[in-house]
């Protein structure tokens, strides 16, 4: 399996991701959109932080039960409810300082959206790994 990531000439500077991921692989492996939901299926407490942890531990639990790492993920799509910039900015922030952080070095989008799919839901991620 070979996983290019470049940022072509002529784009703009990234914050981290790349604007273009190139994949050659046996296996894509595709997360449904990870909620911030505990095992017992209750929501995360601790807000947008405690529930972007939340996130972040289920992506890890489901990305291992695939046979897969942080390093194999070529696609992410972050979902934020919320139209402040500065907390799609902390959730950014968090997630690049986080075990999951090579994840996010690949192609991402980052989007503010009106509402998810759970009550009191803030934060989504959607994640495309390949092997």
């Amino acid at each position: 399996m070979t996983i290019e990531r470049s940022n072509p000439d002529g784009l703009h500077a990234t914050p981290g991701y790349h604007h273009v991921t190139r994949v050659q692989a046996d296996t894509l492996i595709y997360l449904a959109g990870q909620c911030p939901l505990q095992a017992s299926g209750e929501l995360a407490a601790g807000g947008l932080q405690g529930q972007t942890a939340q996130v972040i531990a289920n992506i890890l639990t489901a990305l291992k039960s695939a046979g897969a790492t942080p390093d194999n993920v070529v696609r992410t799509v972050i979902y934020v409810a919320s139209s402040d910039r500065d907390e799609l900015g902390a959730v950014w922030t968090q997630l690049n300082e986080s075990p999951l952080a090579p994840a996010f070095t690949t192609a991402s989008t980052l989007l503010g959206v009106a509402q998810l799919g759970f009550t009191g839901q803030l934060v989504e991620i959607d994640v495309t790994a390949a092997l």
